[in-house]
């Protein structure tokens, strides 16, 4: 059947976007890989008005339904590991909250986002298994980052951050 990541090219703005720059394709943790890849991203959104930061994950979102559908059309699976667009999305989401720039909000960001992602507590889980496509792609890292989000946010209001 053939390894669907040799469908992949980098040059298409699409598959670029989807793998969040090259960073989903890496062997082994993609979706790891692919947040670890939103952080310079986040450090550059954060310099923003709230706002602007809000808009832009939105629209990031939006587009991210078509850009994730695309590349897994052209793999001919769904969600595969190396689509990590969802990731960056959910990463930013996560980080919304965070009321500085440290590196100890970042890795707390970054750990919560990746606890919620990769153990999909209920309704994560739900939404993984019974929505699909493009939205099915983002809507579950959309969900990990709100809750991220949230346990960021009580996480920082405990430790006094």
């Amino acid at each position: 059947m053939g390894n669907p990541k040799d469908k992949i090219n980098l040059k298409n703005p699409w598959h670029l976007l989807a793998t969040g720059f090259g960073s989903g394709l890496f062997p082994v943790v993609p979706g790891t890989m692919g947040t670890l890849a939103a952080i310079p991203f986040y450090l550059l959104l954060a310099q923003l008005p709230f706002a602007a930061y809000l808009m832009i994950i939105l629209v990031a979102s939006l587009i991210g339904i078509t850009i994730c559908q695309k590349t897994s059309d052209d793999m001919g699976v769904h969600d595969h590991g190396s689509i990590v667009w969802d990731e960056f999305v959910g990463f930013w989401i996560t980080m919304a909250v965070a009321p500085v720039m440290t590196w100890q909000w970042v890795l707390a960001g970054f750990v919560l986002f990746r606890f919620f992602d990769m153990v999909k507590p209920w309704p994560i889980s739900w939404l993984d298994k019974h929505i699909h496509g493009g939205l099915g792609i983002m809507v579950d890292d959309i969900l990990a980052g709100f809750m991220a989000m949230i346990a960021l946010w009580g996480v920082g209001y405990a430790m006094g951050w």
